[in-house]
């Protein structure tokens, strides 16, 4: 049997549908819908690469929501995050050589070898230039590389916020250590070497937690004090009685890469002026004291952004034990004041001029919640999406308006994925 009819015959099987179940959970057709799209992907391969006599394997890397923890983890703070149901999926096979080449679907083709994988310039801000990134930072670490062909699908929105870009660099990070390195790469290294690759060679200054929660998975705290330290956490949202729902509003993040920027370069001015690298190595107190230097120095602006980085490290600390302690209407409050305090004092709601789809978003969320849940920005923000817990009676009424202004599948009902970066199935498995 052929490598691809030995791949579609493993799916077919029920330990696939309890893997599915596992990955993206039990909703009405939700297995059915999994089953054609792994199916669909082999066959791409085998049309693209006719490499029946090369194993497959099926990788995956989720995307990621923040719960709260709202551009802290760049100046060493801390957030709260969780791995969510949907992913950026490959089918691949490993070559003799190091040649890489990817079919990623509504993308061009890349076709590169691993045999360089120094910096480009005129990559930047491309596929390729994650791909050489990933590489090379596994390479700095002692790991081995190698080639391969792969078809890539993805229910990761680019540029929604939901780390599409993070799901991606940890994948190309998964498959290397999947056909080369036995899949021995620790969740931290996989997505410090992801975060390099974005960083470096990508041209994104985003700091570690969109890495970490794909690469992780589940629910999790991360302290992004010198060596992030990553604790699990116990909690069900729908066991609860609410869903996390997700509203793309239509803005993308593709353009607004000076804005994050900003918010990481003004946050770390405000550190050099009391001589630290980070916020981290600053006390709240010396920011009350010096506020007015500070405002001489760097604006009003930035004194904001720090006042928001240490309020907002003190409600990940009180979530996280709201959370263990299952109190539900804490988890809340503190949702909501974390989304405050982004559009007040961070300001990363919405960019200057007329469109303002994520201040209209959270606007309508807030009248529909009537304080029965919470709201707030998610991720970078300026464009995107927004993160609400909304009651279970109440999802149907949320979702049918929030699609009636922002367009129909704007809104993604989601379940916290328990894994992060998986070796979902291989034609080696016993």
């Amino acid at each position: 049997m052929d490598s691809y009819a030995q791949m579609l015959a493993q799916l077919k099987k029920s330990p696939a549908m309890e893997r599915f179940a596992h990955l993206y959970g039990r909703r009405e057709g939700e297995l059915a819908r999994q089953l054609t799209r792994y199916s669909r992907l082999v066959k791409a391969h085998e049309d693209f690469f006719h490499a029946s006599d090369r194993p497959l394997y099926l990788i995956s890397a989720p995307g990621r929501t923040e719960v709260i923890g709202n551009h802290t983890d760049h100046n060493n703070g801390r957030v709260l995050a969780a791995a969510v149901n949907l992913d950026c999926l490959a089918c691949v096979s490993p070559r003799d050589d190091k040649n890489v080449c990817i079919y990623s679907q509504g993308y061009p083709a890349i076709s590169l070898t691993l045999e360089d994988v120094e910096a480009h310039p005129e990559e930047e801000g491309t596929s390729a230039a994650l791909v050489r990134g990933v590489a090379k930072g596994m390479l700095d670490r002692g790991y081995r590389l190698g080639g391969f062909d792969a078809v890539v699908t993805s229910d990761v929105l680019g540029g929604s916020g939901l780390s599409s870009s993070a799901a991606y660099e940890v994948m190309v990070c998964a498959i290397i250590d999947a056909l080369y390195n036995g899949f021995t790469v620790a969740s931290t290294p996989r997505a410090q070497i992801a975060q390099y690759a974005e960083n470096a060679y990508f041209g994104k200054p985003s700091g570690l937690m969109d890495q970490m929660a794909c690469s992780t998975g589940g629910l999790v705290t991360i302290d992004f004090k010198e060596e992030p330290v990553v604790e699990p956490l116990t909690f069900s949202f729908s066991d609860a009685g609410y869903a996390l729902v997700v509203v793309n509003t239509g803005g993308s993040h593709d353009n607004l890469t000076p804005e994050y920027a900003a918010i990481r370069a003004e946050m770390e001015a405000v550190a050099a002026f009391f001589g630290q690298k980070v916020l981290r190595g600053v006390r709240p107190e010396q920011l009350i004291q010096q506020t007015g230097p500070l405002r001489e120095r760097l604006g009003e602006r930035a004194v904001l952004r720090a006042m928001h980085y240490f309020t907002e490290n003190k409600r990940v600390k009180h979530t996280v034990q709201a959370i263990k302690n299952h109190d539900v209407p804490t988890i809340l409050q503190e949702l909501n004041a974390s989304g405050q305090s982004s559009w007040k004092l961070l300001q990363n709601v919405y960019c200057v001029g007329t469109e303002q789809p994520m201040t209209l978003a959270l606007a309508m969320a807030e009248g529909i919640l009537s304080g029965r849940g919470a709201c707030r920005v998610h991720g970078g923000g300026f464009a995107g999406t927004t993160l609400n817990i909304v009651p279970d009676d109440l999802v149907d009424t949320f979702v049918k308006r929030m699609e009636a202004v922002f367009g129909q599948h704007a809104c993604f009902v989601l379940d916290v994925r328990p894994e992060g970066a998986a070796l979902v199935f291989s034609t080696e498995d016993k």
